[in-house]
């Protein structure tokens, strides 16, 4: 008997879907011209693409009042479902004096074209002090998730969005699967059970070792790189989409491994940002989410373990997603292997660990980290990027 094909329900019960069809996106593009527009900025569209496609799911458009306190107070929607983060579209006091509530208006890209149409429903002014200290955990304006937020808008407009138009990616289109399309292709597998792996960073050989012990207890893999915009310095997509595949084509069971990016901006908002990275994949189909160290982090503003430790504030089975915390990962040469702390008995001068800092300092001189944490394939991409650069 051939085993029911299981994956997560939707966050919330059902998958969204805020994409107008074709035959409705005329009509709508033609009221877009009388209505009041709202240009917006990256995070906004990347934001407004992610509600459309269900990956926000059960969001149908830009939180109102009582949800955004809600989520800043505890964690929870409204109707107490978790939610971590606030999705706001916040606008300068100019732009929303000529707004009112009740009413529709266009929203738009930086090049002035239609994107959706939105039923205003609420208008009401940003807490950026409580956004600040509840989300990011600090008011430090050398944060870059804080200095976005001070930097934006005052008065926040929420209501649902219909949506006439995708995000446009040009790079590798190929793996840009919505959240239906990844549950499709799961269920085509045949997998019962997913793990999803998020990371902004190339994959180096303690990532391989986090997402190889996970496959051996889920039937698949998910490797969701994101790809929207993240902090200067931070490896370019390009450059970390050619690591992954190179990867997968090597050292990874084909059969057992999907490569899809996630087209979420980075608010690097460590814990908070780590509960809502599960909820995502969540959506996209995952049962299982990895959860390593310093996951979503910046600096110095969160403890190495913080986003392990933000899930045991729901009560089990409350997220609907199963987190797979690891320690920190390292070649150990006595122990001839990967390995942990956990695993390990081995002093630190043992263990093969390089910073963000030394790594990128030896490929901007053309040498290869040491291949035990480094597989050299992926060096050489690195390498070649870094010299194209300079």
């Amino acid at each position: 008997m051939t085993a029911k094909f299981f994956t997560s329900v939707p966050h919330g019960g059902c998958l969204v879907n805020r994409v107008v069809d074709d035959a409705c996106t005329d009509d709508l593009l033609r009221e877009a011209e009388t209505l009041p527009k709202v240009v917006l900025n990256s995070l906004h569209l990347a934001d407004l693409d992610m509600i459309a496609c269900g990956a926000l799911s059960p969001l149908t458009g830009f939180q109102r009042r009582a949800d955004y306190f809600s989520v800043l107070s505890c964690m929870r929607l409204a109707n107490r479902l978790p939610w971590s983060i606030p999705i706001v579209l916040d606008v300068k006091g100019d732009v929303a004096a000529g707004l009112r509530a009740n009413s529709r208006i266009a929203l738009a890209d930086d090049a002035g074209r239609t994107v959706a149409v939105m039923d205003l429903e609420e208008i009401y002014p940003r807490d950026k002090r409580t956004e600040m200290r509840q989300v990011f955990g600090t008011e430090d304006t050398q944060h870059p998730g804080v200095a976005r937020v001070c930097a934006g808008g005052d008065v926040l407009l929420a209501g649902p969005v219909q949506a006439v138009a995708r995000r446009k990616i040009a790079s590798f289109p190929h793996l840009h699967l919505d959240p239906a399309q990844t549950r499709a292709e799961f269920e085509r597998r045949g997998w019962r059970s997913v793990v999803g792996f998020q990371t902004r960073n190339p994959i180096h050989r303690a990532h391989e070792y986090l997402q190889k012990c996970a496959l051996e207890i889920v039937d698949g893999l998910l490797i969701h790189p994101l790809v929207g915009a993240t902090k200067e310095g931070d490896v370019p997509a390009d450059v970390r989409v050619r690591c992954y595949e190179e990867l997968l084509r090597l050292y990874y069971p084909g059969n057992r491994v999907v490569l899809s990016v996630f087209p979420a901006t980075m608010r690097y908002a460590g814990p908070k940002e780590a509960i809502f990275h599960a909820i995502c994949r969540k959506n996209y189909g995952c049962t299982h989410f990895i959860v390593g160290r310093d996951h979503a982090g910046v600096g110095m503003y969160y403890g190495t373990y913080d986003a392990q430790k933000i899930f045991n504030e729901f009560e089990p089975g409350e997220l609907g997603i199963t987190a797979i915390n690891f320690e920190h990962a390292f070649f150990c040469r006595d122990c001839g292997g990967m390995a942990s702390n956990k695993t390990c008995p081995h002093p630190a001068a043992s263990h093969v660990f390089l910073s963000g800092t030394k790594v990128r300092e030896l490929l901007s001189r053309g040498e290869y980290p040491p291949k035990e944490f480094t597989r050299p394939e992926i060096a050489a991409i690195l390498i070649s990027a870094y010299r194209a650069d300079s």
